[in-house]
């Protein structure tokens, strides 16, 4: 064993002992800040939204986990605070959600609709976003809301 494998082993075993030991959580974490938000359909119809702001790790981590459920005019935008690929999961998630992938100009890049309650499946942007906004299961499709579609709120660049 070389040098720079030994020290990444002896980084490793503690980090993933201290995650090990982690209390499992078992309940949904408090409400977060809440933010206006609106989706701007390609036939110009405009949808308002108040969503809460997962902008921290931990808060983007726990996320909607154990809430039963999520209004239709509201949801979690997760800021990711620059264009990554972003992939989730449904662990622990107990209703279903429509999950919308953003780019940096605020363009819906892909949506992944009704995702599978506590599903550890990934659901993946399918490339690097700025954002992922998480709605109530069947609001995309009730609103017509689409691929290019143009998100409004303060974190994308190039608003109208």
């Amino acid at each position: 064993m070389n040098r720079r494998t030994l020290l990444a082993a002896l980084i490793a075993v503690p980090l993933a002992v201290a995650w090990a030991q982690q209390p499992e959580r078992t309940g949904p974490q408090p409400t977060l800040p809440t933010e206006k938000l609106t989706i701007v359909t390609r036939d110009g119809v405009s949808h308002p939204f108040t969503v809460e702001m997962a902008l921290t790790p931990e808060q983007q981590e726990i996320g909607e986990m154990f809430r039963p459920a999520v209004p239709e005019d509201g949801g979690m935008l997760f800021d990711w605070g620059q264009p990554r690929p972003s992939q989730m999961w449904m662990k622990n998630t107990l209703a279903s959600l429509d999950m919308v992938f953003i780019n940096p100009d605020g363009t819906i890049r892909a949506i992944a609709e009704n995702t599978v309650p506590r599903s550890l499946a990934v659901v993946d942007s399918r490339g690097p976003v700025r954002a992922t906004l998480e709605l109530a299961a069947g609001v995309t499709a009730k609103l017509n809301i689409r691929v290019g579609d143009k998100v409004l709120h303060r974190i994308f660049t190039a608003q109208p």
